[in-house]
């Protein structure tokens, strides 16, 4: 989903499914747009995940979800040069890969470990470089991590609550519509969200 100057939307669970025990996990990764684009009409695409591609390397499953590394690009439509990288293993593997990426890189695990510069780290934790080359680092048994970066952007960008941008008259802009419910409404939808108050 690329918001843009601004999109409305919910996520519920399907009524069918409602009340029926389940277990699934999520990443949510949000991603600045260029300056030139923040103000972009809203889209929405979907991207099934037998198009997205993945391979082995030395002994661990990879899978490209966005942008481009290691020679290959991922249909997920983004506006800055960037990646978005699932990896998962069975055994104890060590991983150097940051020449295959470029920019800033963070790495979050979700489950196992990873071992680097004589640390231990397990899930949940996030560990950021400012240099992708340094990337290298030893990936516990049955692990799974996610390894994001890419080119910084010259500006700054501001967030608050959900509003992101890089001018903070433009946040506060949104800050009244949303206060005001000046928002699209989505249809069947009638519970109205408050703008926290910080």
């Amino acid at each position: 989903m690329t918001a843009g100057k601004g999109v409305v939307h919910s996520e519920r669970t399907p009524e069918h499914l409602r009340d029926k025990e389940k277990t699934f996990h999520g990443l949510q990764i949000w991603v600045a747009l260029p300056k030139n684009m923040e103000q972009t009409e809203p889209t929405f695409t979907h991207i099934p995940a037998s198009e997205l591609p993945c391979w082995e390397q030395g002994g661990v499953k990879m899978k490209l979800i966005a942008g481009k590394a290691f020679g290959r690009k991922s249909p997920v439509p983004v506006y800055s040069p960037l990646y978005l990288l699932e990896i998962k293993n069975e055994e104890e593997t060590e991983l150097n890969v940051g020449s295959q990426l470029f920019g800033e890189s963070a790495l979050y695990i979700l489950e196992g470990s990873i071992k680097t510069e004589g640390k231990i780290f397990g899930p949940n934790q996030l560990l950021v470089a400012q240099k992708s080359s340094l990337c290298r680092f030893i990936l516990g048994k049955n692990s799974t991590v996610y390894l994001l970066g890419g080119e910084p952007f010259p500006e700054e960008r501001f967030i608050y609550w959900n509003f992101v941008h890089s001018e903070k008259g433009q946040i506060e802009k949104a800050k009244k519509e949303w206060e005001e419910q000046n928002f699209p409404k989505i249809p069947g939808e009638t519970e109205f969200v408050p703008l926290p108050k910080k």
